[in-house]
């Protein structure tokens, strides 16, 4: 199973994403989605509208999901042998960034309704980040935004990070999310290989 553990800022289009890339992932692997909110199941109910299993973390006061709770919520979804795992985080650019929920990588939806300066603002978050997804690209033609000066400011923190475009509403970008996501179990499955031969 590979997990990803999807964090960004309140309203950023975690959920809207991932209602996309279920609905398109289900049809060639098992899928399932592990939801965080301080309050409201409404985001693992959009999930589960799309027919992909989901279970909702309300963390009350909670700034963030730990490991714990991720574990709990694991043990009561169906085994998801080859398949992923999507986690969603509370919407914080500051909490989660020091939490390792037993994932592959986390990812940063990052929007373009945002400003240029967020890496610069919440560096530990783009600097423990593997892929920064630039969502709402669909809206970059009518805001004064600087896509260049994003990424500049991402690597300055993060020189290794990977970086896509992408709109949850018009589906750009999302061929090239999911080749990164076969590029990430391909690596996988070779690092399990060769443990077994060594």
């Amino acid at each position: 199973m590979l997990a990803f553990n999807f964090v960004s800022s309140p309203g950023a289009g975690k959920t809207s994403l991932l209602v996309r890339a279920v609905s398109d992932l289900k049809q060639s692997r098992p899928v399932a989605v592990i939801e965080g909110d301080q309050q409201t199941s409404n985001d693992a109910e959009r999930i589960r509208a799309t027919g992909v299993p989901a279970i909702q973390i309300n963390t009350g006061k909670g700034c963030h999901l730990d490991a714990a709770m991720v574990g709990e919520a694991y043990g009561r979804l169906a085994p998801l042998r080859g398949g992923l795992l999507f986690i969603e985080n509370v919407g914080n650019l500051v909490c989660p960034a020091a939490f390792d929920l037993g994932e592959a990588c986390k990812i940063v939806v990052f929007s373009t309704t945002e400003g240029e300066d967020k890496p610069l603002k919440y560096p530990d978050m783009f600097a423990a980040s593997a892929l920064m997804l630039i969502n709402k690209i669909d809206l970059a033609p009518v805001l004064d935004f600087d896509l260049a000066q994003t990424i500049e400011y991402a690597r300055r923190v993060n020189p290794k990070i990977e970086v896509l475009t992408i709109s949850a509403k018009t589906g750009e970008g999302f061929s090239a999310f999911y080749a990164w996501i076969r590029k990430q179990a391909d690596k996988m499955r070779a690092g399990v290989l060769g443990a077994v031969q060594g």
